[in-house]
């Protein structure tokens, strides 16, 4: 029997990349929303949302029929800008737990799988973490807190072989950005290296982080941002 990986909000995206790569060596259980438009021998879907413990557990038990569970990425996330002075409180916690839930649900199903055979797990946050941006109160929020949820697991857990890390990427190339007029230079002036990031580099990184090469790796928040946040520049100015 192999191992087996669990990858949430898997069927698009950075997820699926995510998803693609580690099909390469091992299973992976995907948990979504909708079912994804694409298929592999080794890929096993779970349709539901990754902030519920039941979605979660049933996505571990999938994982676990298939081949020794050894890492579990949190990616689910939803974006939607909101701010304050213009919209209602209630709004703003809901649209917060909307990014974290999945995540603290995620690491703490994780955890207790782990607890008794070691593992890894990777939580995508974002640039946003540290350097916000405009309107992006909750999104920026939540992805901080999964940074600190990050750090605190990787300080209890550790002695139990479980590593815990985060990749926060810049802006990542999609369909819809290239369809945008200007979005191809801005990129460029936004970030060092000179464009927005390939899906398959945040999946590399990922993937470095749920191996054994990065075996004393624990607690790290891994910039895949192409130097974004470097240069700190305001997308707004």
């Amino acid at each position: 029997m192999g191992v087996s990986y669990v990858v949430t909000g898997g069927g698009r995206g950075i997820g699926r990349a995510i998803a693609e790569r580690l099909l390469e060596q091992a299973t992976v259980v995907i948990v979504d929303h909708d079912a994804p438009d694409w298929r592999h021998e080794r890929l096993i879907t779970v349709i539901g949302d990754a902030s519920h413990e039941s979605v979660a557990e049933h996505a571990a038990d999938l994982a676990q029929e298939s081949g020794a569970l050894a890492g579990w990425v949190n990616n689910a996330a939803s974006f939607r800008d909101a701010s304050p002075d213009k919209d209602d409180i209630s709004l703003i916690k809901r649209l917060i737990a909307a990014n974290l839930d999945p995540a603290l649900i995620g690491c703490a199903v994780a955890v207790k799988r782990f607890m008794a055979t070691g593992g890894a797990i990777v939580n995508i946050t974002s640039h946003q973490a540290q350097r916000a941006v405009p309107g992006c109160l909750p999104y920026v929020t939540a992805k901080a807190a999964i940074e600190g949820l990050t750090r605190a697991l990787a300080v209890e857990y550790g002695k139990h072989g479980i590593r815990v890390n985060a990749v926060a990427p810049g802006s990542v190339a999609t369909e819809r950005n290239a369809q945008l007029v200007g979005v191809e230079r801005e990129m460029a002036r936004l970030h060092p290296i000179g464009r927005a990031a390939r899906s398959s580099e945040i999946a590399s990184a990922v993937a470095y982080l749920l191996s054994a090469e990065a075996s004393f790796i624990t607690g790290a928040v891994v910039p895949v941002d192409g130097g974004r946040s470097v240069l700190g520049l305001d997308p707004e100015s």
